[in-house]
């Protein structure tokens, strides 16, 4: 509720798109009809995903320790934990609904915050279901090269961030830590 009281304008634009949406097998739309096939589609295989995704990040979230996120993840740990951010995001698979409440809970376990972003960011570029797939198109050398010249930019850039925000003591509002 709180969400619609801030942006009123979300519950105009859903209706709008409900009504084109339902409208367009009426009037014989056929691009309504196909964004509509699309959307209910998408809408289908999301509620097949996410709920094993989420009770895996809520298994995450009390099994595995803060004191262990921060020591091998926090402000603490050394340069290897940029390399356990990529291996953590090479495993998800699905994409950044994901990636992002997985690092939500990283953040939330104090890991440092160019640390988080260097999941997101590894998230987005070394998926191994992406990267096999990649792989089986474009080759196998194209994948290597690829990933010799993004990953260390995501690590390189992530952390600067992550400094840049650290010097600058900045922290996510409580509002988005706490829900």
């Amino acid at each position: 509720m709180k969400i619609l009281k801030q942006h009123p304008w979300a519950v105009g634009v859903g209706a709008l798109f409900s009504i084109f949406m339902l409208g367009s097998p009426y009037i014989g739309f056929a691009p309504g009809e196909a964004i509509g096939r699309n959307f209910l589609s998408f809408l289908g295989q999301m509620f097949k995903v996410l709920p094993p995704i989420f009770i895996l990040i809520g298994l995450f979230d009390v099994w595995v320790k803060t004191e262990t996120v921060e020591k091998y993840l926090g402000h603490g740990s050394g340069p290897l934990s940029y390399l356990w951010a990529v291996l953590l995001a090479g495993t998800t698979v699905g994409g950044l609904h994901v990636a992002l409440p997985i690092a939500h809970a990283l953040y939330v376990k104090r890991a440092k915050l160019g640390i988080v972003l260097v999941f997101l960011s590894a998230a987005g570029i070394c998926r191994v279901p992406m990267t096999l797939f990649e792989a089986s198109f474009l080759g196998w050398r194209f994948t290597c090269i690829r990933f010799a010249i993004s990953l260390p930019l995501v690590v390189f850039s992530s952390a600067v961030v992550g400094c840049w925000f650290d010097r600058r003591r900045y922290r996510l509002p409580d509002s988005v830590i706490n829900g």
